[in-house]
């Protein structure tokens, strides 16, 4: 059974267009292909389940013992042309992966490199073992595609190689924007990975028990292409590599005042260009990576105010490794107790780059607590008098002191808030499996999820960031295949 779409142009019904192809040669999957090989396929299928059938002619009922067994690309096959509906067709794979970011990719390489055959390749209907990629962005690049063009290479945190070809940048000051999603459309290519897209996810259960093979319940993914809601695909799995990341989930935190306010009110991540934001005043509410250099860019259009939840903690010097892995155990730490995960950067603090130190001393990037309230033309602090700054956190290289609060106005009026407040994991389509505990959190060992080990988050808690996604995605895929009996 062909997979979804994955090109641009899936509609193409003109009798004249012939089997359209990918680059690599292979032939491209579109929804008219989707439905003529059903119909290819579910005439002989019926015929060889009636004539497996006992002699009642009861349709479906399990086969006589003296009837042989059909072999595994056959049930699969059969499976999924009876089973298809006209906009529901359900295709049978072992292992699903939604997303394709960095942890994405890194998964379906090890999987691709550990045998299984990607939905799209050559025959993979009749692969022994087989996978799919389904991401519900237009083009290749994760996250990335969608960073401000102005931010370059250079300033750019956590661009590392995928696994298997090294990410070669001739010019370091190119846009993060254009060169980081180019890198990742050659690995797909290079790697004959299929990605499915753009392709949605909307849900994740778990099959019916009555349906469940002697294996054990398999995981039914609902999806459909991102313009074609009303179509969706069913694919049935035997375990999950999630992979969604936390782009499409900003989180926008509760203040009072906050619907009162007449000017304008951001996210970090849909500030493309600082420029537009010349016309006023700029509050930047967050602590983390995104508020510092989006200061830092706005302090050539226009003046702002950084407000943040705890004392900016400047580390001088470069993440070692040491201080990095000490930063994943505190969070992974945090994600086996079935606790939210927290970031990275809140553990390890900000680096004193010599841009940074600039805007340090220009007081571009001296931040104020939290203010009190919104009022419909600014920010209000009950106490503009800053609390004294707690102790830091005991990592090597924390300057004592620099990120101390400031003080000033108990009003400043503001013509756009911008809240640099980081996201949330976008988990919504696992929701069925009701995966959260009393905590707030999903119970974690490592990327398995502790309840269920079909099911492996990457990019989740202690490989949120580039480097720990790379890694993530080998070690679940490598628990994962030993699970299913794969390798």
């Amino acid at each position: 059974m062909p997979p979804l779409p994955t090109t641009a142009d899936p509609l193409d019904h003109r009798p004249d267009a012939g089997a359209p192809t990918n680059p690599s040669g292979t032939r491209r999957v579109t929804r008219r292909s989707l439905r003529e090989a059903a119909d290819a396929a579910a005439e002989p299928a019926r015929a060889d389940l009636e004539q497996a059938a006992p002699a009642t002619g009861a349709p479906g009922r399990r086969a006589t013992p003296d009837v042989p067994q059909p072999s595994r690309s056959t049930r699969r096959s059969r499976r999924a042309a009876v089973s298809e509906a006209p906009t529901r067709p359900v295709v049978d794979v072992d292992v699903v992966v939604i997303g394709a970011g960095q942890a994405g990719l890194s998964a379906a390489y090890h999987l691709h490199k550990a045998g299984l055959v990607p939905v799209g390749d050559r025959g993979w209907q009749d692969a022994e073992a087989t996978f799919v990629v389904l991401d519900d962005a237009l083009a290749p690049g994760g996250a990335w595609q969608h960073r401000p063009p102005g931010m370059r290479v250079s300033d750019a945190h956590g661009v590392h190689d995928l696994p298997g070809m090294p990410l070669l940048v001739p010019d370091p000051a190119e846009s993060a924007a254009h060169a980081v999603p180019y890198y990742f459309a050659q690995y797909e290519e290079a790697f004959g990975l299929h990605v499915q897209r753009p392709v949605a996810v909307t849900r994740v259960e778990d099959e019916d028990a009555d349906e469940a093979p002697a294996g054990g319940r398999r995981l039914v993914v609902t999806s459909h292409l991102v313009d074609s809601p009303g179509e969706e695909v069913l694919w049935r799995a035997r375990g999950l590599v999630n992979a969604s990341g936390t782009w499409r989930k900003p989180f926008w935190p509760t203040y009072p005042g906050r619907a009162a306010f007449r000017g304008r009110q951001l996210h970090s991540r849909d500030v493309l260009d600082p420029g537009a934001l010349a016309d006023g005043h700029v509050v930047v509410v967050g602590g983390g990576t995104s508020a510092a250099q989006l200061l830092l860019a706005l302090a050539d259009v226009t003046t702002t105010t950084w407000v943040t939840r705890r004392p900016p903690a400047w580390r001088d010097g470069q993440l070692t490794p040491e201080l990095g892995r000490a930063a994943v155990a505190l969070v992974d730490e945090r994600t086996r107790a079935g606790l939210p995960p927290g970031s990275i950067v809140s553990v390890t603090g900000l680096p004193l780059t010599d841009a940074y130190r600039a805007g340090i001393d220009a007081g571009v990037l001296r931040a104020r607590p939290a203010f009190s309230r919104i009022v419909p033309d600014g920010v209000v602090w009950d106490d503009p008098v800053p609390p004294p700054v707690p102790a830091a956190e005991p990592f090597d290289g924390v300057v004592p002191g620099l990120g101390a609060w400031v003080g000033g106005d108990a009003h400043v009026a503001a013509r756009t808030l911008v809240w640099a407040t980081g996201y949330r994991p976008a988990l919504d389509h696992l929701a069925p499996l009701r995966l959260r505990g009393p905590r707030g959190g999903i119970v974690m060992d490592g990327t398995r999820v502790a309840a269920d080990p079909r099911l492996h988050l990457v990019g989740y808690g202690p490989s949120a960031s580039t480097v720990g996604a790379n890694r993530a995605g080998r070690d679940a895929v490598r628990e994962l295949l030993g699970h299913l009996a794969l390798r």
